[in-house]
């Protein structure tokens, strides 16, 4: 079953591929196992990229070695949330409203898996809402890492009812929503596909910042830039 699964994921990884060359251009085989270390002007945070969601992995990756994120900074900051960067008008200083489209002209099929979900320190892909992207179609370049919240049983009960739509939510999954904390409401609606593997402390360092708070589009209120994003070794 295992071996049939792989097989399924790589052959839509081909197909889409084939589809829009944009996702993996310039990608080499030995860049599929390297992680992505931001160095950030609050510190350093290092990602895993999963392989079971390989049409966002080979596009992320692709991106940094572009330098596409290079001084981009992290526009949309909610404490107990998420953080948000991606957008290519934040390399240059700007108080326009930003929002998902503001990336390169594509979209990624939306990859979920029942075995990624939105705990704390997950990375995940932005995307225009449902109402006029029925497919959740991910952005081409923002990205977003869940700092989120702790739960208690009767939280996880009310966000299966009222946010889920009554889709219940893994036992394994409400134990570690209810230990390390994450973003339930978000699950199977956004494509996770990485994690932070270091770095943590500057993730919730990054969601404490102040910002201009959610009518002013939660913009901090000095620049967190990304510096420089690099390929590494694991």
């Amino acid at each position: 079953m295992r071996t049939i699964q792989y097989l399924f994921i790589f052959i839509t990884a081909f197909i889409f591929a084939g589809c829009n060359p944009k996702i993996a251009e310039g990608l080499r085989k030995n860049d599929l196992k390297k992680d992505v270390e931001l160095t950030t002007s609050k510190g350093i945070i290092v990602l895993r990229l999963s392989d079971s969601t390989p049409l966002h992995r080979n596009n992320f990756l692709k991106l940094v070695k572009q330098g596409f994120y290079d001084s981009i900074t992290f526009h949309r900051v909610i404490k107990s949330f998420m953080i948000q960067a991606g957008d290519p008008r934040t390399k240059r200083t700007t108080t326009s409203p930003l929002n998902p489209k503001d990336s390169l002209p594509y979209t990624v099929p939306a990859e979920f898996r029942s075995t990624l979900f939105h705990r704390k320190g997950v990375l995940a892909a932005a995307r225009l809402g449902d109402e006029v992207n029925p497919s959740k179609a991910s952005s081409s370049s923002q990205f977003y890492i869940v700092q989120g919240r702790v739960f208690t049983d009767a939280g996880l009960d009310s966000v299966e009812t009222f946010r889920l739509k009554g889709r219940k939510i893994p036992l394994a999954d409400r134990e570690v929503y209810k230990t390390i904390g994450g973003a339930p409401h978000l699950d199977q609606n956004y494509t996770v596909y990485g994690e932070v593997v270091r770095g943590l402390p500057v993730v919730d360092s990054i969601a404490n910042t102040p910002t201009t708070g959610r009518q002013a589009g939660d913009r901090p209120l000095e620049d967190i830039r990304i510096i420089k994003a690099r390929l590494i070794k694991r």
